[in-house]
């Protein structure tokens, strides 16, 4: 299937135009130019913290950005769910990615994944399945705000690419498109793990750090006094995930999960697959626009594990940036440069 860019970005409603947000203008009379321009910007306020309660009774910690006027004019909103604090560690590019397009109508959610942040529960490893379930229950869960217009679309980079697709696999109803960056559509043959089947040494640095993410403590001016007990709880709970991750040095179910090239008919929504030429992520674009049958479209470009302008190459053509609300900030300074 053939489609444009702007075709694609015009049919992402939830992710790159909503309808409350970009106006398509057409004259009358069949055959009419469609102008399409940027409205006016707008205040916005942000929510610290929003608890989002799951049918098994945890609660997911969410920063929340909200558009003037969402709550009686209804807005698309984005949503992003990674394991990394969103009170300190991705607050400073996280609040540059709203910046850049709340403004013109969009409300933007990111969420910290079950067991890390102030989230309840215990993160024992990568992608799993209650993470995937509790991403369909968020989705859900915006779905029904007042301020939202049950339009929701999934963006990310690494961490956040993955699950992109992989909640994308579940199929949720309100889920209108995805952008994924730097991601994979095959854990095993194309992670930082065995690619090719061969054991990478990023397994080993990956797994280091990993094991920092998994036993992080909340921040007590959210959780309250029920703080150190979360921490401790995460630190006796915590995995040994790299044993686990050499115990399957073949393509078995354990890699397949999360693996939405097993069956990429699952994706009924648009894709945006977007990645660098020197990042060890990148096969997955040409794999998914070869094998997805929704509208898709890929952008491959001279970075490496960055959203496109972040590029510090020195290498060109450069993105836009600035006004721009097409194109990802600038990325900040990232502590799991493999994860983000």
């Amino acid at each position: 299937m053939k489609i444009s860019r702007r075709d694609l970005l015009l049919s992402s409603t939830a992710v790159i135009v909503g309808t409350s947000s970009f106006a398509a203008q057409a004259s009358p009379g069949a055959g009419a130019k469609v102008s399409w321009r940027l409205p006016e910007k707008r205040p916005f306020k942000i929510i610290e913290n929003q608890w989002i309660p799951l049918r098994d009774g945890a609660r997911l910690a969410a920063r929340l950005w909200l558009p003037e006027g969402a709550e009686t004019t209804p807005v698309p909103v984005v949503f992003e769910y990674l394991p990394y604090r969103k009170r300190d560690m991705t607050r400073p590019r996280d609040d540059h990615w709203a910046n850049a397009f709340v403004p013109y109508g969009f409300a933007f959610v990111r969420v910290d994944i079950r067991g890390s942040g102030e989230s309840d529960g215990i993160l024992t490893d990568e992608y799993l399945p209650q993470e995937q379930a509790d991403a369909v229950e968020v989705i859900a869960w915006l779905a029904r705000q007042h301020w939202c217009t049950a339009a929701v679309g999934m963006r990310g980079k690494s961490w956040g690419g993955f699950n992109s697709l992989q909640v994308a696999a579940k199929a949720p109803p309100a889920l209108k498109a995805i952008v994924t960056h730097c991601a994979t559509d095959n854990r095993y043959t194309d992670d930082a793990h065995y690619v090719g089947g061969a054991l990478m040494f990023d397994k080993l640095n990956w797994g280091g750090e990993f094991k920092t993410v998994m036993i992080e403590p909340p921040d007590p001016a959210i959780v309250g006094e029920r703080w150190h007990e979360m921490w401790v709880s995460r630190l006796n709970s915590a995995s040994p995930v790299f044993s686990e991750w050499l115990r399957h040095q073949r393509y078995d179910a354990f890699w397949q999960h999360g693996s939405v090239a097993a069956d990429y008919s699952q994706i009924k929504c648009p894709v945006y697959a977007v990645g660098g030429q020197t990042d060890a992520y990148r096969n997955f674009i040409p794999q998914l626009l070869a094998n997805l049958k929704v509208p898709r479209k890929g952008l491959m470009g001279p970075w490496g594990h960055r959203f496109p302008p972040g590029c510090r190459s020195g290498a060109g053509p450069r993105l836009g940036r600035g006004g721009d609300p097409l194109v990802d900030p600038v990325a900040h300074g990232h502590r799991y440069g493999n994860h983000e």
